[in-house]
């Protein structure tokens, strides 16, 4: 285990480079090793294109983020609570518009500095000027002027109507350094260039090196203010995160030992790497949801009779088949642990009949055009379900070209209307507990993001959605996302589809593993993780 090996070396010598041989990391049969201490490997699918955490969140992305920086607040656990991270305690006035919050004496920034209010007021002002990735959470009710650094160690919030689920989108707002960032700043920016790239936070891993589309190499803080919660002899020296795109590779690895913990598995793969020696499944039931999200504003799926045709064409089954069982079909565009959900009356399943009645009612009513599907290039199940809805609308004369794009390409594409694919498979995880999370997706406002890449446009949601976002009265608001579920499903912008589970393989003496819901598809929570092995 300690010796060096040829294949190791090569299979990672073009992550690691010069720089990492010279830091004294050897290429071993398992783990890699920094000196006396272990460096974990994790490989997935999916590129960091953008570290800026006020700028981009997706799985891989958030990873990284959450390892170099901290939020006030950070969302444990299975169900999902909030803890006190950053902020040691918090609390509101009556009517939720002040939130005050009150933070811990003695964390720092990876430079020394202190994380103090001041702080927390630029990072939160930063994300909501940007108006990019996170400020959707906020801006409608948060103006950038409207967060008080009190004192070094008091920070307050304003808010310009009450917002009940304020707190359960915090874990999302990480802290930068302004005193990093704003030497930094070209052109007004905000800095953003540089933290595309850079590292300014307080969390538990400080960034050695930043190659977006192969390797991200993390480096322990030993002094990381929160403290490990392994022992001290068992803390890792660091984390890298190769980006592999195609899932046999990444099986091979983990296969080789070559890395210590992979994501993204094709459920077949699963079903061979569990029962393996030396393999450590996690297998969960997440509130991930999966569907073929369609253009409403252009080609035949503007059209709500052909979006339905397809709808009811789809062979429902085969989505729980290609997951060997480990999904559910989704009875509500809500995943079912949301509060708020109901089983919606009516859920298309397929029926060929009904599929056929409601493309006659379209101007296609013999179909004979070519719809786009789009997946992300190396993710096996969707390229699956892909041929599933291929063979699903044959016969309605509906012929389907399936592409294959990196996931910043097919979020780039369906970010405009114009541009955005007829039919494109997107995993969304809710960031927060709240329904609002859900029910935004289908909200004029969430245009441009990956989750509203059908770019629907109903005013009558759009109305129910900003209502029920600050109706303090549960019941009342329970009723509105009802309205919102029923309505959405009888738009229907999408196939839904089915909740898969949370899956990861790793080797067995990966230690530390903590699975939240909430966070996003492939990520993982990388502060507990430690290597018990020789």
């Amino acid at each position: 285990m300690t010796g060096m090996t040829i294949g190791r070396r090569g299979a990672l010598a073009a992550g690691f480079g010069a720089a990492g041989m010279a830091a004294g990391i050897r290429p071993t049969m398992a783990f890699e090793r920094d000196g006396q201490r272990k460096i974990l490997v994790f490989a997935g699918g999916q590129p960091v294109p953008v570290l800026d955490p006020h700028v981009r969140y997706d799985w891989s992305t958030r990873m990284i983020q959450q390892g170099v920086y901290d939020a006030l607040v950070k969302y444990v656990n299975n169900p999902p609570q909030i803890v006190p991270w950053l902020a040691e305690r918090w609390e509101t006035n009556a009517d939720q518009t002040v939130w005050t919050f009150h933070l811990v004496g003695n964390a720092k920034f990876h430079n020394g500095d202190p994380v103090d209010a001041e702080a927390v007021r630029y990072s939160f002002e930063r994300g909501l000027r940007l108006n990019k990735g996170v400020a959707w959470m906020l801006k409608d009710v948060l103006a950038p002027d409207a967060i008080q650094a009190v004192d070094a160690r008091t920070v307050r919030f304003t808010l310009t109507r009450p917002m009940p689920s304020f707190l359960t989108y915090i874990p999302m707002w990480y802290v930068v350094n302004p005193k990093q960032v704003q030497p930094n700043v070209v052109n007004n920016d905000f800095g953003e260039a540089w933290l595309t790239s850079n590292g300014a936070g307080s969390g538990p891993f400080r960034l050695r090196r930043f190659d977006a589309q192969t390797l991200i190499h993390l480096d322990a803080v030993p002094e990381y203010w929160k403290g490990w919660p392994m022992p001290e002899r068992n803390r890792l020296s660091g984390v890298i995160y190769r980006i592999v795109r195609e899932p046999a590779a990444r099986r091979a690895l983990v296969q080789r030992g070559e890395a210590d913990i992979i994501t993204e598995i094709p459920a077949d793969d699963f079903e061979l790497l569990k029962g393996m020696r030396g393999m450590k499944p996690e297998d969960h039931v997440g509130l991930t949801t999966f569907a073929i999200t369609m253009n409403t504003t252009k080609g035949p799926t503007a059209d709500i009779n052909v979006r339905k045709a397809i709808a009811h064409a789809m062979d429902y089954d085969a989505l729980i088949q290609i997951h060997n069982g480990a999904a559910s079909l989704m009875t509500s565009p809500f995943p079912e642990p949301i509060p708020g959900h109901i089983p919606v009356p009516g859920m298309p399943r397929r029926n060929l009949d009904r599929a056929r009645s409601l493309l006659a009612q379209s101007r296609f009513p013999n179909g004979g055009f070519e719809l786009e599907y789009v997946h992300v290039q190396g993710l096996e199940d969707p390229r699956r379900i892909g041929l599933t809805l291929l063979n699903s609308l044959q016969p309605l004369n509906i012929r389907v070209n399936i592409v294959a794009q990196p996931w910043p390409t097919m979020v780039s594409r369906g970010a405009r209307a114009e541009t955005a694919p007829d039919m494109v498979s997107v995993y969304v995880t809710p960031v927060s507990m709240d329904p609002d999370v859900i029910a935004g997706k289908y909200h004029t406002r969430a245009h441009g993001q990956f989750w509203g890449m059908h770019h629907l446009n109903d005013p009558q949601i759009d109305q129910w959605v900003d209502a029920a976002k600050v109706e303090t009265d549960e019941a009342k608001r329970n009723a509105l996302y009802a309205d919102v579920q029923r309505r959405v499903v009888d738009l229907q912008p999408e196939v839904f589809g089915m909740l898969a589970n949370r899956r990861w393989i790793m080797r067995d003496y990966v230690r530390g593993f903590q699975y939240c819901p909430l966070r996003l598809t492939g990520e993982v929570d990388l502060h507990p993780l430690w290597v018990d092995a020789a």
